[in-house]
């Protein structure tokens, strides 16, 4: 285990080994459980999936053998044996086929062939009689009994009623298999964990002292109800759902032209978790905001879920790009609301889960009525919804008639001198514009009545007052959305998802999985059908879905590992039981995720340590070799600060931080090499004031074509497809953005002021002498990582700034903005523990 107290460099070495073997380990570690029953669609399917699909499954039936349908599994294959014989393991050819050497019998026929553990569960399954159960995420919620657990093993006092449900499932499981969880974690890691989970942001050493000196009970419960009062909890977790919705401000493609106010999206989606908005509410209004019976800005608001995608503005093939559109919204909806890939489907019967091509056509159909996102003729007129005071808009309008009608008479006392004029003089004022006004402007006086002059130059100081008046009315309030609904249209599948070649007509309905259909409604309200059916407290998935994503987002990953997937190639649950629990509990609660929150985050399996001693690694013995990977939450995973949380968390530090929320977005400072990664270098990229540029990560403007260096440097992800997770890598480029940057030199030095600032004023001396040297480097560590320095750290510190200023000469001010940027790259900084 790691110790952040280590030397910075063995913790470096120490952290890449562990996670580099973690990652191993975890790929082939299954819990022991002790000749458990197998289950099919949990461990079976899976692996004739990968392994036997593409020779006999849905598309091939080799030898009239398919493990797909329990009818063809079990048939007489076309040699007269049979695959699988319930109950008899040495008479099932697919066994046979699976151990032999013979290359000619040996299945698979090449290359990729099981492992033990797949052979053994695929043996046990047989013995127990092959049964083919029903995919577990296909079937209703269900009501766990909170298994009974004793006090001792929970860490907790009193009696046995105390014990957190959640402890209960998950002790019960480690118990199963005799491991031990660790020991609760200390208050100063547990403050840092819990703030950074909440916010995105480090405590402050005030708030540090503040909770490990506050001895009482409900200390830990007054933490988290402060953060979760934060508007900064907003943006911390707005993030996560914007990487779902593939959140970005521009179209991509060659020109990504900006999205006008897509910006407006993202704050609302903020406010919503700040306002701890209903998820069923939430959901309801980004799918059908518009439909509601009294729509508001906020619902319609919420429509830019519809504009988010990227957008071709010059489609070689127009309806091909029309189709593709509708495609992104299926896939992420499916995957974003309900972990389901029904998008497989889309030119041929999903080759795993049971969705036919019929059922991804009528999801497509519940999205008929959504406009395309602009046209070659109008770029922003249905993607831009007026939502101005009704006044301002009675003026705005007033001003349009206005100015029709005038250009309308001027236009007939123009035709009425031109046709006096000379035939080429005519033709002139039929070509281009700069022509038509050069050829009124010399010539129309000459062809006018006086009458006809007199009404022409009254018109145009007419035409002068509307346009200073529009001029000086306040702008429009506009937000992104479905400003216009398309006309409905018939839909049919089309064959192998070639648009232009439609086949049978379907109407919207819901994956027959689901064992239930649409009821009567009105066919412009379509979408609201859908929301209303996701956001059904019977909905199989929606609630596993989303309390999974905050478990995941808690623990670093979910209890369904893959949580964009919950079908059969997914990974199965690993605590199945309190996934439904969890789900059960958040319904109940009205569907508040800072609920469910706090219900995981005062459970003791959140607050176990990361780090353990010699002593407490004694304690739990053979967890750590038996269960590596952490697959049943013995202990809490450490990670790597995100992104947005490595950048947002120099600022702090640095104390340059401008807290303000909301509003448009900035843009980053970037160098003109960065910009000249674009087709047209610099093109839609503006400046913003420091200021400006020191707000929150979450504010800056995604341009697709021109992500922010230092974010994608910490795995940032492309915001053209749903995200359900992002990478958490090591590299080299994470080292260059926090050694070499501008940015992180400008924080540091920042930072170094700041501490020169708190130790002695704004008159701050030089730090010369090694007392000085080390009050400077205690308040370095004391800012950025809220303890003192140890003994270590200020020798080290001390040698560093005299070898800098000695040796290489550099002038003491920035020795210490150096020494301030070692130490804004310790691992204890950068990761949580």
């Amino acid at each position: 285990m790691i110790s952040p107290h280590q030397p910075r460099i063995v913790r470096h070495l120490v952290l890449v080994a562990t996670f580099l073997t973690t990652a191993v380990l975890a790929a082939t570690f299954h819990a022991p459980v002790a000749q458990a029953e197998v289950d099919y669609a949990r461990d079976v399917q899976p692996i004739l999936a990968r392994k036997c699909f593409a020779c006999h499954g849905p598309d091939e039936a080799e030898s009239g053998v398919a493990f797909h349908q329990v009818d063809l599994a079990l048939a007489e294959a076309d040699s007269g044996e049979f695959a699988i014989v319930p109950g008899d393991v040495e008479a099932s050819g697919m066994i046979i086929r699976i151990l032999t050497d013979d290359e000619y019998e040996q299945m698979p026929p090449e290359g990729d062939r099981l492992n033990e553990s797949e052979i053994a569960t695929l043996k046990q399954w047989i013995d127990e009689g092959a049964t083919f159960s029903r995919h577990w995420a296909f079937e209703p919620l269900s009501t766990p009994v909170v298994p009974e657990i004793s006090r001792e093993s929970a860490h907790t006092s009193g009696n046995a009623n105390d014990v957190h449900p959640i402890d209960a499932f998950v002790l019960s499981r480690l118990n199963s298999v005799g491991l031990t969880q660790a020991p609760p974690a200390d208050k100063r890691t547990l403050i840092r964990r819990v703030t950074y989970d909440l916010t995105g942001l480090p405590p402050t050493p005030e708030q540090v002292a503040q909770f490990v000196a506050d001895s009482a009970p409900d200390a830990y419960e007054r933490l988290i109800d402060r953060l979760l009062a934060s508007h900064h909890y907003g943006e911390r977790w707005g993030r996560h759902w914007l990487d779902l919705v593939r959140f970005a401000e521009t179209n991509s493609f060659e020109r990504d032209a900006a999205k006008p106010n897509a910006w407006k999206y993202r704050d609302y989606v903020i406010r919503s978790f700040n306002d701890d908005k209903p998820y069923d509410q939430f959901v309801l209004e980004q799918l059908a905001g518009d439909l509601l019976d009294q729509p508001s800005t906020e619902s319609l608001t919420a429509t830019g879920y519809y504009r988010l995608g990227i957008w071709d503005d010059e489609p070689a093939d127009p309806l091909q790009a029309r189709y593709d559109e509708l495609d992104d919204l299926v896939t992420t909806t499916g995957q974003a609301f309900l972990a389901l890939t029904i998008n497989c489907a889309r030119c041929h019967d999903h080759k795993i889960d049971p969705i036919p091509t019929t059922d991804y056509y009528g999801m497509l159909a519940f999205f008929a009525d959504v406009t395309s996102y602009a046209t070659r003729s109008n770029m922003t007129g249905n993607n831009q919804v007026d939502v101005s005071s009704p006044n301002l808009i009675e003026q705005y309008r007033q001003c349009d008639e206005d100015e029709a009608r005038i250009q309308a008479e001027l236009k007939r006392i123009e035709q009425a001198g031109i046709v006096h004029m000379s035939a080429a003089d005519q033709r002139a004022t039929e070509g281009p514009k700069r022509d038509r006004l050069r050829i009124l402007r010399e010539k129309l006086d000459q062809h006018l009545t006086d009458e006809q002059r007199v009404r022409y130059a009254s018109l145009g100081e007419q035409l002068k007052a509307v346009t200073k008046h529009r001029k000086n009315l306040p702008p429009r309030d506009q937000i992104l959305g479905l400003a216009r609904k398309r006309q409905i249209e018939k839909t049919f599948v089309m064959y192998r998802g070639n648009p232009h070649s439609p086949t049978d007509l379907v109407t919207p309905r819901f994956p027959e999985i689901f064992e239930e259909q649409p009821s009567d409604f009105d066919d412009d309200q379509r979408r609201l059908e859908l929301a209303r059916w996701i956001t059904s407290p019977t909905n199989r998935l929606t609630s596993r879905v989303i309390v999974n994503r905050i478990w995941q987002h808690h623990f670093g990953r979910g209890i369904v590992r893959s949580a964009n997937n919950f079908g059969q190639l997914g990974t199965p649950p690993i605590h199945p039981l309190l996934l439904d629990y969890l789900a059960g509990v958040f319904i109940e609660n009205g569907w508040q995720i800072k609920a469910m929150h706090r219900f995981i985050m005062t459970s003791q399996t959140y607050r176990v340590a990361a780090t353990l001693t010699p002593n407490q690694m004694q304690a739990v013995g053979d967890t750590a070799t038996i269960d590596p990977g952490n697959d049943l939450f013995w202990r809490f995973d450490p990670r790597r600060l995100s992104a947005e949380e490595v950048r947002d968390s120099i600022l702090a530090v640095a104390g340059t931080l401008n807290p303000t929320p909301y509003g448009p977005s900035f843009y980053e400072d970037l160098s003109p090499e960065v910009l000249a990664g674009q087709s047209r270098p610099g093109k839609g990229w503006g400046k913003s004031s420091e200021s400006e540029r020191n707000r929150r990560s979450v504010y800056i403007h995604v341009k697709r074509s021109l992500l922010t260096p230092m974010l994608s440097a910490f795995d940032f992800p492309e915001p053209d497809t749903t995200c359900e997770a992002r990478f958490a890598t090591l590299q080299p480029g994470q080292a260059m953005s926090l050694l070499n940057s501008h940015f992180i030199h400008e924080k540091a030095s920042q930072l170094a002021e700041a501490v020169r600032n708190d130790i002695h004023g704004e008159s701050a001396p030089t730090n010369t002498t090694p007392e000085s040297q080390e009050l400077f480097i205690n308040a370095v560590v004391h800012r950025v990582l809220g303890r003192k320095a140890t003994t270590d750290e200020i020798d080290d510190g001390i040698a560093l700034l005299e070898d800098l200023m000695t040796h290489h000469g550099v002038p003491p001010y920035r020795a210490e903005s150096l020494y301030a940027l070692s130490v804004l790259n310790w691992n204890e900084f950068i990761f949580v523990f």
